[in-house]
């Protein structure tokens, strides 16, 4: 992990982990998932089944569990993690139960309408992950909010292991967020699947959830004939952090983050060297039997990074150009150092505020912009699974005070039937 303090070196070293995903084996990748989404298109469920034994080693036929299975799951979880899903749930649903969008009328002077109505989307897949870990907490980040966007139907997709099961937690998350239709495939395969439709697939109007290169390529190439949430890149923290702040919580908040993937970002920017120096024996101590340990090495060593700032004032301006999917504020006074920052997926407030709050419970959703999007972007929401529509009513008298308006900016710019589509209906 590397210690700098030099302004213009933090800024290379920034924009390199940012950039971390952009290589040319990305046009590989590319090309390999153009050819299974043709081949989803074309073949279908053959098509999900030939490349989830290629790539997942069995044959999901078929792949819908039952519901059964599901409440099965549900049933014979842990007592104490069945209270903690629920404990999840309700304060997840609490939180985005206050963004549904409110539709509007305006009235104008003379009797003209316009409108804005917020409607949802029919029908939603969500992508939950497998691999290196279970995340039954990103089935509640996607499913949540879709429900309480008022979806009517939710197909679920999750890679099964060698012998074909979905994680048993999972399941029960699935089954605790009222989803029924859950598929055991994943990866490209069965982004193509929710995009195109299958025998035993419906296609969906929009698809959530983060996956691997693979996953957030074929979402990038079936944008435009099906919504998406984001494209995700690896997971990233950052922590801004003054000598008030304790080096272990540091070191445990950045290990926690680069236990994720070997892609996984850490990021500490500080105004002290001495906390600088004690943070990194920490993270190296707490890897001797992290049972994560090859996982976090490659992470820390490759795109770990420890800035020196000259003040708080060099730590906001860093952040805000990297642009972080999670930031951690733990300082003296968290909150005036929060005025400065315009660009963060996430906020953690103060000591008491592990970015693991966020992930599992508070009740914001925790999937979130990364390399440097929330810029331009925020978090997965309500509104994902929702769209607007304009209502315009003009009546007589409302469209010929402004008709001549409506002419003018017509002819202006060259179009000459829609300047008579106004005219001619006051010709008689």
């Amino acid at each position: 992990m590397k210690i700098v303090n030099d302004k213009k070196e933090a800024i290379q070293e920034l924009k390199r982990i940012s950039n971390r995903t952009n290589s040319e084996c990305n046009y590989k990748i590319n090309a390999i998932v153009e050819e299974i989404l043709q081949e989803v298109k074309t073949y279908g469920d053959l098509a999900v089944e030939k490349y989830t034994e290629k790539f997942d080693g069995f044959n999901p036929n078929p792949m819908q569990v039952s519901k059964s299975e599901l409440k099965h799951a549900w049933d014979t979880i842990e007592s104490n993690l069945k209270q903690s899903l629920e404990v999840a749930h309700r304060r997840i649903k609490k939180f985005h139960e206050q963004e549904i969008p409110s539709s509007f009328t305006i009235k104008g002077e003379h009797g003209d309408i316009v409108q804005r109505r917020w409607t949802p989307v029919k029908h939603a897949g969500i992508y939950i992950p497998g691999g290196r870990a279970a995340y039954p907490s990103t089935v509640l980040m996607n499913a949540i909010p879709a429900k309480v966007a008022g979806v009517q139907e939710i197909s679920m997709v999750s890679p099964g292991n060698s012998e074909g099961k979905i994680n048993k937690t999972v399941l029960a998350a699935a089954y605790l967020s009222g989803i029924n239709k859950v598929f055991r495939i994943g990866g490209a395969q069965a982004i193509g699947a929710l995009a195109f439709g299958t025998n035993q697939i419906d296609k969906v109007d929009v698809i959530s959830g983060p996956g691997n290169i693979y996953v957030t390529t074929a979402k990038k190439q079936i944008y435009g004939s099906t919504g998406i949430d984001s494209l995700a890149g690896p997971s990233e923290i950052l922590i801004i952090a003054d000598e008030t702040a304790h080096s272990k919580h540091i070191a445990s908040d950045l290990l926690a983050q680069a236990e994720h993937d070997p892609l996984a970002s850490s990021i500490l920017l500080t105004t002290s060297t001495r906390q600088a120096k004690e943070v990194l024996e920490e993270i190296y101590k707490r890897l001797d039997d992290h049972p994560r340990k090859e996982i976090c090495v490659q992470s820390i060593n490759n795109w770990g990074l420890i800035v020196i700032c000259e003040n708080h004032e060099s730590c906001i301006e860093l952040s805000n150009n990297f642009a972080p999917e999670h930031l951690e504020i733990i300082a003296l006074d968290s909150k005036k150092i929060l005025g400065g920052i315009d660009n963060a997926g996430a906020i953690f407030l103060g000591k008491w505020t592990p970015e693991a709050v966020g992930d599992y419970l508070a009740g914001p959703n925790h999937t979130l912009p990364t390399s440097g999007n929330s810029r331009f972007s925020g978090s997965l929401g309500v509104e994902t699974f929702m769209k607007n529509t304009s209502i315009i009513e003009f009546n007589e008298k409302s469209l010929k005070v402004n008709s001549i308006d409506i002419i003018n900016l017509a002819k202006s710019e060259g179009l000459h039937s829609h300047a008579n589509s106004v005219q001619i209906r006051f010709e008689d």
